[in-house]
């Protein structure tokens, strides 16, 4: 992938979206606990009495309070929905990465491409990645965000396909992508900065002097692909979480954007940045290493049946 487009095009596109598959589910089953953590702390409100502590206080803080509250497999909430949402929109964002940028780039073209058509190329395939993907991202974020229940009030879902059944059959098939705005806004930005930045960062440190594409490399690229990602996609993803954890709060996207300026401030924004980000960090670090390790895995399997 990624500053070697050459290597990248001997690998079928099945290939590219079965290893890219792979590697996203991988990386979801490693960091999820993170993502909850985030979630809560996303859709967490400023309390109504100013003296009240909230609930969830840091990264390890939520994690610890939701093992002790809910026990250790309440932090893989949303696992199978995290799954179905990887395999698909992980397949598609980054499978189709490759073929976009040479589509805007023109396949006679030769030479570094231009961080502008890298970003236009991960924007795209981001959006329509989760356009596809985003009831599975409902789902997740639906069963994350429900915490301890008193013992005699049931949960609204029991698990994944129940969820999916239950908000068709009580909400209506719409409801599936109710929060997609925000979504394919949230996605398409954070899948610009993420590929755009490794693939820059990638190509940047391969021409430093002693650097090879290794290990090395892939983590040092996929840390700076997380840091930007988080930067520049976590306004847009406290508005997903908060839209799609109550739906019924908000009208618009904007709407929700609005009444959390309004009520919770500015640096509502970046709530649950630390886990957001050591959530992405470690989510990229680990998702670009898998990658990398499975796409040479298809391109040995691919060569042996030649």
């Amino acid at each position: 992938m990624v500053a070697d487009s050459k290597a990248g095009s001997d690998i079928s596109l099945a290939g590219t979206f079965a290893a890219s598959a792979f590697a996203a589910s991988f990386a979801e089953i490693c960091t999820i606990p993170l993502d909850t953590a985030k979630v809560r702390l996303q859709l967490q409100k400023k309390a109504v009495d100013e003296a009240a502590l909230p609930k969830y206080r840091g990264m390890l803080g939520t994690v610890a309070t939701i093992a002790r509250e809910e026990g250790l497999s309440a932090l893989w909430k949303g696992i199978v929905p995290g799954l179905h949402r990887q395999c698909l929109f992980g397949g598609i964002r980054i499978g189709l990465y490759e073929p976009v940028k040479t589509m805007y780039v023109g396949k006679d073209f030769v030479g570094d491409v231009p961080l502008s058509k890298k970003i236009l190329a991960a924007f795209t395939t981001g959006a329509i990645g989760i356009a596809i993907a985003n009831p599975t991202d409902l789902v997740k974020v639906r069963l994350q965000a429900e915490g301890k229940l008193p013992p005699d009030v049931p949960r609204r879902y029991s698990g994944a396909l129940n969820a999916y059944s239950t908000i068709v059959r009580q909400e209506g098939v719409g409801a599936l992508w109710t929060g997609v705005g925000p979504n394919i806004a949230r996605n398409g930005i954070i899948n610009a900065a993420e590929l755009a930045s490794y693939d820059q960062i990638k190509q940047t440190i391969l021409k430093i002097p002693g650097f090879t594409d290794n290990v090395v490399t892939h983590l040092l690229s996929g840390l700076g692909a997380g840091f930007v990602a988080v930067c520049v996609g976590s306004p847009v993803d406290v508005v997903k979480s908060r839209m799609m954890g109550d739906s019924s709060a908000y009208k618009s996207t904007l709407d929700c954007f609005i009444k959390t300026l309004k009520n919770d401030g500015p640096l509502a924004f970046y709530k649950g940045f630390l886990p957001n980000f050591a959530r992405l960090g470690s989510w990229n670090v680990i998702m670009f290493l898998t990658l990398e390790q499975a796409k040479k895995f298809v391109r040995n399997m691919e060569s042996s049946r030649a």
